[in-house]
């Protein structure tokens, strides 16, 4: 029968016999235990050797001697040597030391777990009857991929820890082009704060006690103010919870991120940022449109569309290898277009709307600037849209995207 403990080895003796793969399998994951590591082998590979080297630790270069084991709080031995291996767990057996031995697990005292981690929750894998470590390792893959899928609860019980807050990016909207760890800290979330675009379906798997808070903002109009966006995240990670600040795209591209971590910052709450793709990307992408692509754009410039355009703006679209991306822009766009127009942009720049990238949805209508605004308003684009204007954003650059697509020019659909 075997029972399964969490064993905490951080500043504890721990001996490890031999000096090769296995080893070195096992020394990097004591030493980020923490663990006083000492090794004993007559030989190193040379992974064991650097590490010994980068972490100071202690290496007896000899064969094994029973003295070794003494004070040890647990014991690894992978000398390759059975017989070594049985020895040195004898030694262990005699002196109540726990013992794993990598040559035959069924005659030590210990086994390894095949251990996954999501967060701060560790979860370890062992088999009771027999040893079969690749029986284990098929198990704790398949409890991995739940984790990494926010497929558990992973909220706090007891509340043991202070709150805090995870700035989470949920990318252009399909909730599986969210990150991994996206989606464990939705699992751990006690608050969630969520913006109107972005992976809104993943809300529908949270816990059904899980707070979830839209402070959905649209182009032109907010429902909540920044302010009020700040005050609530600190307020609610102040009293101990944890909060996910849901956002589509990416936290730090016109996410207004940074003002969110000041906030958390000078009220004292622990805070992280997840990075996701942004839309100014992920969107066209979806369209079959590269924001650079050799020998057409080297680079790209992002603009908030809700705001004149800048010199700096000016220069890049009038730049043959820069590609523009505008989020936001669909209302002001007649206004920016004429303000390209104005600045001798030239009048066949391609222009491309993207609406409702990555999903049902989608559709893209493609015009130069001159026509771009009167185009747009008879194909009748909306929000959530996003502008492309350069030459990546011409018909035939690549080969079509498998989504629908407006030819503004002939008024046909086609995908």
């Amino acid at each position: 029968m075997t029972m399964t403990l969490g064993v905490t080895l951080a500043g504890r003796r721990t001996v490890l016999v031999g000096g090769g793969s296995v080893t070195a399998r096992r020394l990097t994951r004591l030493v980020a235990e923490g663990a006083h590591v000492v090794v004993v082998a007559p030989e190193l590979s040379p992974e064991v050797r650097t590490m010994i080297d980068d972490h100071g630790l202690s290496w007896r270069a000899r064969r094994v001697r029973r003295e070794d084991v003494d004070r040890a709080w647990f014991v690894h031995t992978a000398t390759g040597d059975r017989e070594v291996d049985a020895q040195v767990a004898a030694w262990c057996e005699t002196e109540r030391i726990l013992c794993v031995n990598a040559s035959d697990g069924s005659h030590g005292s210990a086994r390894m777990t095949a251990e996954v981690r999501a967060g701060d929750v560790i979860v370890g894998v062992v088999g009771d009857s027999g040893v079969d470590p690749r029986r284990s390792a098929r198990v704790s893959t398949r409890i991995r991929e739940l984790l990494e899928r926010g497929g558990a609860d992973l909220r706090r019980v007891r509340e043991s820890a202070p709150g805090g807050v995870a700035l989470v990016g949920g990318g252009p909207g399909p909730v599986d082009l969210m990150t991994l760890r996206a989606r464990r800290l939705l699992a751990e979330a006690d608050v969630v704060i969520a913006d109107r675009l972005g992976p809104v379906a993943v809300l529908d798997e949270l816990d059904p006690d899980v707070e979830v808070i839209h402070v959905g903002k649209a182009p032109g109009h907010h429902s909540a103010t920044q302010d009020e966006i700040n005050a609530l995240i600190v307020d609610r990670a102040s009293a101990g919870r944890r909060v996910v600040r849901l956002k589509g795209g990416d936290p730090f591209v016109f996410g207004r991120g940074g003002e969110e971590v000041t906030a958390c910052l000078a009220a004292g709450v622990p805070v992280e940022v997840v990075p996701a793709p942004t839309s100014a990307v992920a969107v066209p992408q979806a369209a079959g449109i590269p924001v650079t692509h050799r020998g057409t754009a080297s680079s790209v410039h992002i603009i908030n569309g809700q705001h004149d355009l800048t010199d700096a703006t000016r220069a890049a679209l009038a730049d043959d290898e820069v590609t523009t991306v505008l989020l936001m822009g669909v209302a002001a766009f007649r206004s920016l277009a004429g303000q390209a127009l104005a600045a001798g942009v030239p009048a066949d720049r391609p222009v491309a709307f993207v609406e409702n990238g990555h999903t049902e949805r989608q559709r893209t209508t493609r015009t130069t600037l001159a026509r771009a605004a009167d185009d747009a308003e008879s194909a009748g684009v909306r929000n959530p849209a996003v502008i492309v204007i350069g030459e990546v954003a011409a018909a035939g650059l690549l080969l079509p995207a498998a989504v629908p697509t407006i030819a503004a020019e002939t008024g046909r659909v086609s995908t």
